[in-house]
């Protein structure tokens, strides 16, 4: 999918975050979101995602060339981020199954496929979410993002709560994962996050 920003402003009460925002967001880059905490770097993504709308300027979405409505950008975008919370309530089966009615896996994956990538033990499959460490929380929020069938995957600070191991098993998912025609964003400060992107974006050029 094609996401182009046009003059795109968003402002809170009277602090305006982002101003006078070009972008055109093209399928096949990965673009890296770089700048200080606080700076806007997650109100972009929302943007980009369609969750939240801008106070001034247009978005426009388009696959194949055609125009996308805003109300079904959804069925396009996977996202992962600090702020986005797991049901905690759900079994990881539950989670999977859950997330799946809403966003199906990429081609060739089912959810016992997926549990295997996690590499989690097989007790885990009978726990629920809240009773998994803050780095298994990480990996399956990562994991239903980069594994779904979406044109766009947007990730936020995503080696949070990562060891040295879930960044590696975390660069793993995107090689397999994310194919020439998929946009992907990160956001973050954090090098290791950024690897594998190409062009750059610094949040402190969209802020005058």
């Amino acid at each position: 999918m094609r996401i182009e920003l046009t003059g795109i402003g968003k402002r809170f009460r009277w602090e305006w975050i982002l101003k006078n925002v070009n972008l055109d967001l093209q399928p096949g880059q990965a673009y890296a979101v770089t700048g200080p905490n606080g700076a806007g770097k997650s109100t972009l993504l929302k943007l980009i995602s369609g969750h939240l709308t801008p106070s001034k300027g247009k978005i426009r979405f388009s696959l194949d060339q055609s125009p996308i409505e805003i109300n079904k950008v959804f069925r396009q975008v996977a996202y992962a981020a600090p702020y986005i919370e797991l049901i905690e309530e759900f079994t990881l089966p539950e989670s999977i199954l859950f997330h799946h009615k809403f966003q199906p896996l990429r081609d060739g994956l089912d959810a016992s496929g997926l549990m295997d990538l996690l590499g989690f033990p097989a007790s885990a499959r009978k726990k629920q979410v809240r009773h998994f460490s803050s780095g298994m929380k990480q990996r399956l929020k990562l994991a239903l993002s980069i594994c779904s069938r979406t044109s766009v995957l947007l990730l936020d600070e995503p080696s949070t709560n990562l060891d040295t191991q879930g960044v590696e098993w975390f660069h793993g998912l995107i090689r397999d994962f994310t194919g020439p025609e998929r946009l992907v964003v990160v956001a973050s400060n954090v090098e290791v996050d950024l690897a594998f992107c190409g062009p750059r974006i610094n949040i402190l050029d969209l802020k005058s």
